[in-house]
């Protein structure tokens, strides 16, 4: 990740979702958890990229299945987290419940 020491939004999601998938955590599901969850559908590709984003960052690493037949042959790239990525959910739950702590009611409708 770079210089970057915080996580997006979509980041935060992908690798929650890593979480609760467990050692089924492929891209099609890690879409399906999120849109499950959240409502929000994000393309596999995004997928795809934020991956690619949080492993070259040292929070996520993968492995690749065994090649099926069902897939022409290829085979599923599995992800789970790293001990940092671990500890940076941790960093970035703690970080926003600071920032929601003490924060007076909305007012008025929700938009």
């Amino acid at each position: 990740m770079g210089r970057r020491d915080y996580l997006t939004q979509t980041e935060l999601m992908v690798m929650l979702a890593i979480v609760r998938l467990g050692e089924d955590a492929y891209a099609v599901p890690i879409a399906t958890a999120i849109h499950e969850r959240t409502g929000r559908e994000i393309a596999t590709a995004s997928i795809y990229a934020v991956l690619e984003r949080l492993e070259d960052g040292g929070l996520v690493e993968s492995e690749l299945g065994e090649a099926t037949a069902m897939r022409g042959g290829r085979a599923k790239t599995y992800y789970r987290l790293t001990n940092t990525g671990l500890a940076q959910i941790r960093e970035t739950r703690h970080a926003l419940q600071q920032m929601w702590r003490g924060l007076p009611r909305f007012k008025g409708r929700p938009t």
